[in-house]
């Protein structure tokens, strides 16, 4: 630990500044180098964590008549979506009757869900979620 005059003089001696690295513990943490390169980084690392993208919910939508070939584009689709750090929220749309018959729309899903754990290990966030039009549930990447 060095006293802040002593450290000021250290920077005036190596032609540096005392940048403050952080002010939440006591006593503060500085360090010295250039402050102009200091604001460069700062500024290079905010701009880098704006364009990672990732941890949003993006939906897989599955319908009850759908063909076995469309349930593995849909699971490529998904796949896609949870290798860019995203969950995902597949959506079963169920329309009159079909509201009437929960045990295929379970093994729709089902096997959505076994194609997909071939692509991805995939897990499944909470129960589905029923609503009028249908039901939502959210899977994650394992």
């Amino acid at each position: 630990m060095v006293t802040l005059v002593e450290a000021l003089r250290l920077a005036q001696e190596r032609n540096l500044d005392l940048i403050q690295v952080t002010e939440k513990v006591s006593p503060p943490v500085c360090r010295l180098g250039n402050y102009g390169k200091y604001l460069y980084w700062l500024g290079k690392k905010q701009k880098e964590a704006k364009k990672q993208r990732g941890g949003q919910v993006k939906g897989v939508r599955l319908s009850f008549g759908i063909s076995p070939h469309d349930l593995e584009i849909r699971a490529r689709m998904a796949e896609k979506f949870l290798k860019e750090g995203n969950k995902i929220a597949i959506e079963m749309v169920l329309r009159g009757r079909e509201k009437a018959l929960p045990n295929v729309t379970r093994d729709k899903v089902t096997q959505f869900l076994e194609i997909l754990n071939q692509l991805v290990p995939v897990q499944v966030e909470g129960d589905a979620k029923k609503g009028p039009r249908g039901f939502t549930l959210i899977a994650t990447k394992k």
